[in-house]
């Protein structure tokens, strides 16, 4: 059996493992030939792995905004009455905001019990620079779009959802003059989802440019002067995603875990390599809906909406970034100091919502209300790019926990699917020289 043959029988787990491997492989391999050589530099650093790796995340943030609109409007308009609406919405919000709050108490708990920061005396190599994050009743406001053309070309996830939802709702309250438009947007989801597929199909080579010019420019030495931020970030952000959500997932759900995890693979994986919560929604899209069997009602609305305001791992980040920026500069915060970060992250992953560099503006805003100097936040940027990734793969995976827990209560999650190891997996591969052959099971 030929290589290429072996490759084609792998399943998409293993190819975007293996371009993972291989692409962690060759960045350390080129570092350590090559440092610094120019040639190098230009034709694969910052030429062909910066090539494929851009195509590739534009390529996944080119469907962010149909699929958002045209799976929410299909969601929407398909839903009995709008009180059903509301109901979704309340669950999801609020099981969103108690798991961030879960979340940073865990990090200030372990941050509290290892004193990362107890004798550090670092100092800052770089300066930060805040962004003022907007008011929540700003943010509020802003969900309403006055143009929602200029949403969607600005991406702005908030108002398109908020368009969408309306849209979606005057639909179906056109009873069957609006029939015709229903069904033109269920035939676009499909072929959206379909698109996800066959993006899915290049991930391995993506992931691979990705993860190769990531460890040829990421500097190991920043990670050795803060091993002990490092890896207790890291144990926290794991012990949250294998404790809270397979706990919230068997008592709330009645679900199992495993089953769970084992389907989350891809999705895990892409936000791992893009770091961008927002890249990985048609991944996330499809994972919840074609192999965990949630109905489109549900996985339309809350995974952008998760994708939005659900930022258990950034929050989780601030929190241990907030104890150890304390104890490196010898200030010492009190449990209504900590109180006081557990409400403002927790309020901040809404309030900050569709801000760049959010995770970073949400810790300016927390450092601030303790009265931490934001220089601190210098310290932890140079580590920030690797924990970044770890984040947004809990972030994610917070997603679909949450989605499958809210489909659940609400009738809305096929038990069959989510329990069938086999569920959707044809769907990975598409027959690019048989286009219009029928689907087969």
């Amino acid at each position: 059996m030929t290589v290429v043959q072996r490759w084609t029988m792998l399943s998409l787990t293993s190819k975007v493992l293996v371009g993972m491997l291989f692409g962690v492989f060759t960045g350390l391999l080129s570092r350590t030939l090559f440092p610094f050589d120019p040639f190098v530099t230009t034709y694969f650093t910052d030429g062909l792995f910066l090539v494929i790796g851009k195509i590739f995340i534009t390529c996944l943030k080119m469907l962010v905004v149909p699929l958002i609109f045209t799976s929410l409007v299909c969601g929407t308009c398909s839903l009995r009455d709008a009180t059903s609406l509301g109901r979704l919405g309340f669950k999801t919000v609020g099981i969103y905001l108690m798991t961030t709050c879960i979340a940073i108490s865990i990090a200030i708990l372990g941050a509290l019990l290892i004193e990362p920061g107890a004798g550090a005396n670092l100092e800052g190599t770089s300066t930060f620079a805040a962004k003022e994050a907007p008011s929540l009743v700003n943010v509020i406001i802003g969900m309403f779009p006055s143009n929602p053309v200029n949403a969607m070309a600005s991406g702005n996830t908030l108002q398109i959802i908020m368009f969408a939802l309306l849209f979606g709702i005057s639909i179906a309250a056109s009873g069957d003059k609006g029939k015709k438009t229903a069904d033109l947007f269920m035939s676009l989801n499909e072929v959206m989802m379909k698109l996800v597929a066959l993006l899915m199909n290049i991930a391995p080579y993506g992931v691979f440019a990705l993860m190769a010019r990531l460890f040829t420019e990421i500097e190991f030495g920043a990670i050795a002067n803060l091993a002990k931020y490092f890896v207790l970030l890291v144990a926290v952000l794991i012990t949250h995603l294998l404790v809270t959500y397979c706990s919230m997932l068997k008592i709330l759900a009645g679900l199992s875990p495993r089953v769970f995890l084992r389907k989350m693979e891809d999705a895990i994986m892409f936000a791992f390599s893009t770091a961008s919560s927002n890249a990985t929604i048609p991944i996330s899209m499809e994972t919840v809906s074609r192999r965990l069997g949630v109905s489109n009602k549900v996985s339309s609305f809350t995974i952008p909406l998760g994708a939005t305001i659900n930022m258990d791992g950034t929050a989780m980040m601030q929190g241990v970034a907030t104890v150890f920026i304390s104890q490196a500069f010898g200030i010492e915060l009190g449990m209504g100091d900590y109180l006081t970060v557990i409400l403002t992250a927790t309020l901040a992953s809404v309030g900050t919502a569709g801000v760049p560099g959010v995770g970073l503006v949400m810790l300016a805003m927390v450092l601030q209300q303790v009265g931490l100097p934001l220089e601190g936040i210098a310290l932890i940027m140079g580590v920030d790019r690797l924990l970044d990734m770890v984040r947004t793969a809990v972030n994610i995976t917070g997603d679909c926990a949450v989605t499958c827990i809210v489909a659940k209560s609400e009738g809305e999650l096929d038990l069959d699917t989510f329990n069938n190891p086999e569920a959707a997996t044809s769907e990975e591969k598409i027959d690019v020289h048989h286009l219009n052959v029928a689907e087969t099971s």
